[in-house]
């Protein structure tokens, strides 16, 4: 039989092997099922991957359990470092000792870092909404995005190809009388796929905590001071409430087009909780965020054999408020600060590839993010003691090109080179060049070696620019250079086992870090201070091994090294942050997850580890300038059980297995010892088929 594939879907897969009856082409790309016999196709490696430092997060952690966000998932399951401010709080990534506004993260291509802060709360983005998560480290980042100084994070949601109508249900109880649901409903046939998932999520969230910033004393009968101890206390104003809505529709035309929708609606209440060393009772403040945003992507693919271009046009509406209220002494909750600030972003994106032969792959992309912002406090006292308001409403428009040539010479050799240019506002960056380079050295177990270096820009933040009080309008932009080398190789039997790996080098300078310091009028300003110095090395492997015919056992773990040191001149004759580690940066971090399943049980171990982190600049090992090290371990176990009308699960699982006591940022406990049982329903109905990510 004589069978015919586009050139770009063999440049896209590389080699393949198929010898199963059907094959089923990747979402996406035109052309229904193929149906053919025994066939080997023999391609080159992915052009797209040449020289690429990338993790793909496996879908069976996503899928873990409906209680996990991405910080969660991205804490057990990568070498970035995730700060967590408390369970159901701020959490934030950060890649290879950069901040958490040099990581750029995009949903299905539009970026969603806030405009604002420049940042991303990845908390609030259930691991079961996204499909497939990508992590692009380093220089990688700019074939997506510029502005990633430390990385960018690809996390997209899909459609699934079923046929016939699709229903599951999950319910999780845990402790802190938490709860859990999930609901997903699916339709499919031969031209439309239809998804609309839900996941809402609520808790007092009062865990109990040693309070190791605070001692009380014991007394003797005389009133002397005999003793001391450290409070036990519970997590106070720390409730939460979100819920997410995830609506999506796929069409696919006759001509092989595909058409997509994605809608995603955030509606969250949280309160924000006290530090260990607030003293005051819970009833005398009120610490409180809400947030409203709306998600939206329109997107077109058009796949010939050579070429293929797509479109993309989003939306995203946020409102977020935030109010704190004290006790006057009176019994009175008076209102100290209401931020409100809103924030629209229009998107449209246009890109298209070419291959005009096996050897090439020339791409090219114009992104524009239109951002509108207004930011107000509305109780700033003015000296006459009335209320006034501090606001600003800045528009700005951020404009991204690149184009990209990939060229494979020989069967070992890959060259890649992008070019990308972006305008803000009215500002300008320079020309932004990337360079990646890939050799086989061995084909036996793939033994790879890749090499890259790019340049890099990162623009204020629009608080960077124009906050009230204290925005810097005369900010520079950061710039830096990275360089990146290592190797990975992957070998095995695929039907009995499988041993991969990868080991990277990284340096990094980064000039005018922006950071805001405290003034002398009382509020804080950023300016341009520091000159980063950024070197490591990451390691990552997997290992796969069938153990029988029931029996599959899973081990993935990776180990990161990294120093992130201030290379600046001194901002004063007491400044001592020069040569030092930057605060809230682990020097070493580590991750380790086992999966043993039979049949329909399976046991999950989760293991990670962070090294010291600073508080402060100067290395300080005072109380409040230092985190210790800690372990983290996480245990579930699940069962199966398929029945004629449906499929159920029962899942059991331990975080913090072995009651550890550990902070994440400073002042903010984190919960022991707790637990969550999961049950799970999916029923039969029709002919649904699974594909692409459940």
């Amino acid at each position: 039989m004589k069978l015919r594939i586009p050139l770009l879907l063999l440049l896209s897969l590389g080699s393949v092997r198929a010898q199963q009856p059907a094959v089923v082409l990747p979402e996406g790309w035109s052309g229904e099922r193929i149906d053919i016999r025994e066939v080997r196709i023999d391609g080159v490696r992915p052009l797209k991957e040449i020289g690429i430092r990338r993790t793909q997060i496996d879908t069976l952690v996503l899928r873990e359990n409906i209680a996990l966000s991405m910080a969660d998932v991205l804490t057990f399951s990568s070498p970035l470092f995730v700060k967590s401010h408390g369970r159901a709080t701020l959490s934030t990534v950060s890649f290879r000792g950069t901040s958490p506004s040099h990581t750029q993260v995009t949903w299905n291509g539009m970026r969603i870092n806030s405009p604002m802060l420049g940042m991303t709360d990845f908390s609030l983005i259930p691991a079961y909404f996204i499909d497939r998560a990508t992590l692009l480290h380093g220089t990688s980042s700019v074939t997506d995005t510029g502005g990633g100084l430390g990385g960018a994070i690809r996390l997209r949601t899909a459609t699934n190809d079923r046929r016939g109508f699709g229903v599951q249900y999950v319910q999780g109880i845990g402790s802190f009388r938490t709860f859990d649901e999930f609901a997903r409903f699916t339709y499919g046939d031969e031209r439309w796929q239809v998804s609309t998932r839900a996941v809402l999520s609520s808790s007092p969230n009062d865990y109990p905590y040693v309070n190791r910033d605070r001692k009380e004393n014991i007394y003797d009968d005389e009133h002397r001071i005999v003793g001391q101890y450290y409070p036990r206390e519970r997590n106070r104003s720390g409730a939460y409430r979100d819920l997410h809505v995830l609506q999506e529709v796929g069409y696919r035309t006759r001509g092989g087009d595909r058409l997509s929708l994605s809608a995603w609606w955030l509606d969250s209440d949280r309160e924000l909780a006290a530090l260990t060393t607030e003293y005051s009772d819970p009833t005398d403040f009120e610490n409180r965020q809400r947030e409203r945003t709306l998600r939206g992507v329109l997107a077109w693919e058009h796949t010939r054999e050579r070429w293929k271009v797509a479109a993309r046009a989003g939306y995203v509406h946020s409102r977020l408020r935030y109010d704190y209220s004290a006790d006057k002494g009176n019994g009175t909750l008076e209102p100290m600060i209401r931020s409100r600030s809103r924030t629209e972003t229009f998107y449209g994106e246009v890109e298209g590839e070419y291959a005009p032969s096996r050897a090439w792959l020339l791409t090219g992309s114009v992104a524009l993010h239109q951002h509108r912002v207004h930011s107000a406090d509305r109780t700033i006292l003015t000296q006459s003691g009335e209320a006034a308001r501090v606001e600003y409403d800045e528009r700005r428009a951020e404009l991204s090109a690149a184009l990209t040539a990939r060229w494979r010479p020989t069967d070992r050799l890959g060259l890649s080179l992008v070019l990308r240019e972006e305008l803000f506002g009215t500002e300008r960056s320079p020309l932004i060049p990337a360079f990646f380079a890939d050799y086989v050295l061995s084909k036996r177990g793939q033994l790879t070696a890749k090499a890259s270096l790019s340049r890099n820009y990162r623009f204020p933040t629009l608080n960077d620019l124009y906050f009230k009080p204290g925005g810097n309008p005369d900010l520079r932009s950061e710039s830096g250079f990275s360089y990146e080398g290592g190797l990975s190789f992957r070998c095995g039997c695929d039907e009995r086992w499988t041993l991969s790996g990868s080991a990277a080098w990284f340096d990094q300078h980064i000039d005018d870090w922006i950071l805001w310091l405290p003034t002398t009028k009382g509020f804080f300003s950023p300016r341009n201070v520091r000159e980063v110095h950024a070197y490591g090395v990451e390691v990552q492997a997997s290992f796969d091994r069938r153990l029988g015919r029931a029996w599959r056992l899973g081990l993935d773990g990776c180990f990161s090294w990294t120093r992130s040191v201030n290379e600046g001149d001194p901002m004063s004759p007491a400044d001592r942050s020069v040569g030092r580690q930057l605060p809230y940066v682990p020097e070493c971090s580590a991750t380790l997850a086992g999966r043993l399943s039979y049949g329909s049980w399976s046991l999950l171990y989760k293991w990670c580890h962070y090294s010291h982190r600073n508080t402060m600049s100067n290395e300080s090992r005072s109380l409040t300038g230092y985190l210790p090290p800690y372990y983290m371990n996480n245990l579930t176990l699940e069962k199966g059980v398929s029945l004629r009308w449906a499929d159920l699960s029962l899942k059991g699982s331990v975080e913090n297995l072995f009651d550890e006591e550990y902070l994440s940022v400073l002042s903010h406990p984190m919960p022991g010892i707790h637990f969550e049982i999961f049950l799970g329903i999916k029923p039969k109905w029709g002919k649904g088929s699974k594909a692409n990510g459940e």
